[in-house]
């Protein structure tokens, strides 16, 4: 029987590609600004394991709150039991995307002031 305690257990689909979409990643994903601010989606890309961050944070949206040569530190709530801690990881940029979760709360801000003048 194998040993299965491992960092990346039980991560055979979560960490997976989608179908063509196996192969090098894009230049533009390394490329991406970030900034102190920015909202960014923890998204796992199963080929690069460098700088990958555990599997508990695939999927979940962040604040940045430092910004290094090949890594993003992310501010991300975890719960555990009762109570939500906020984490601070860091993740390499293959591994992040910047979220879309502020665009309408930004659209709406834009809105008022155009009604307001």
């Amino acid at each position: 029987m194998t040993h299965s305690y491992g960092q990346r257990r039980k991560t055979r689909h979560k960490f997976r590609k989608g179908f063509k979409q196996a192969g090098a990643i894009h230049i533009s994903r390394t490329l991406t600004p970030y900034r102190v601010g920015d909202y960014v989606d923890v998204v796992v890309d199963g080929s690069i394991h460098k700088g990958m961050p555990y599997k508990y944070y695939h999927g979940r949206t962040g604040q940045v709150f430092n910004v290094n040569p090949r890594a993003i530190g992310v501010i991300v709530n975890k719960q555990v039991r009762n109570r939500i801690i906020p984490k601070r990881i860091h993740v390499r940029v293959e591994h992040l995307r910047l979220s879309s979760c502020r665009k309408a709360f930004v659209a709406r801000v834009k809105e008022n002031d155009k009604l307001k003048t």
